[in-house]
């Protein structure tokens, strides 16, 4: 069985602090520190500054499948004295120093990722979630979103634990199948498909069960779906259903999603009703 990342992770204030104040500073280059500052970063910030927005993967739930996900973060900060850098980290668990799980951006070396006025940054950085090294299907759900930002002296100038939340999801896919094609109106039409989603402990998709899922019905010509019924999905995700063939249209799946896995559609299968 494999060891899941998480003993081995820096706690959450001193990760977010390595983040900001780079070994290379320590060592005198300052590498990562844009030439073209605005002028306040001359002076020591004394007011306390803010986090004033983080967006994480455009808004989107972060749904991981069984390979690397990559997505953005964007955090913005403000300070009378400005800010030389904002970060962020996603993390899960009650204790920020001691968290159970804990992402961080990709090393992107001397990349400068931040847009500046006198008062503000706003840098966007790259995460990737890696299910075979530091998620299992325990962490998925609602993680918490941490803040900091630092002046032009590198002091800490804004530390937020949990600014927001984020939903990190098990990714889920779905499929459709209606048979026979094409068909007599009238006739019994038998609709399959399965509903699959992302297992972080074994890299694979299985079947997620006992699940209701909608079977949905699009008329030719139409771009409007109806559902038709509800079917729960078995004991290895399969979904099966019949239905009258009334007309020539499409049918799909639609699953809603829950706490740990996001929605999805199947895919649409046209039916020739003749």
């Amino acid at each position: 069985m494999r060891t899941r990342a998480s003993a081995g992770l820096t706690t959450g204030a001193l990760a977010l602090s390595a983040l900001m104040v780079p070994a290379a500073h320590a060592s005198g280059d300052d590498s990562r520190v844009p030439a073209d500052l605005p002028t306040p970063f001359a002076a020591s910030s004394s007011a306390a500054g803010n986090i004033t927005k983080v967006t994480v993967n455009g808004g989107k739930p972060v749904a991981v499948g069984t390979s690397k996900k990559k997505f953005t973060v964007e955090v913005s900060a403000s300070n009378e004295a400005g800010v030389l850098l904002a970060v962020a980290a996603l993390w899960r668990g009650s204790d920020f120093d001691n968290p159970d799980v804990f992402l961080e951006e990709d090393d992107t070396g001397t990349a400068e990722p931040c847009k500046y006025t006198a008062t503000t940054a706003t840098c966007k950085y790259t995460f990737t979630a890696d299910p075979r090294a530091k998620l299992a299907n325990k962490d998925a759900g609602s993680w918490k979103v941490a803040g900091m930002a630092i002046d032009g002296t590198f002091q800490p100038v804004a530390l937020v634990e949990n600014f927001k939340s984020v939903k990190v999801l098990r990714a889920a896919k779905l499929t459709v199948n209606a048979a026979p094609e094409p068909i007599k109106k009238g006739k019994t039409l038998t609709v399959t498909g399965a509903l699959t989603r992302a297992n972080w402990d074994t890299d694979k998709y299985a079947g997620y069960t006992s699940q209701p899922v909608k079977l949905q019905y699009q008329k030719r010509g139409s771009t409007a779906w109806s559902t038709v019924k509800t079917v729960k999905s078995d004991g290895r995700g399969n979904l099966k259903t019949t239905v009258k063939a009334t007309a020539d249209g499409s049918f799909r799946y639609s699953f809603a999603g829950t706490s740990t896995t996001p929605a999805v559609n199947s895919g649409a299968d046209y039916v020739d009703v003749r």
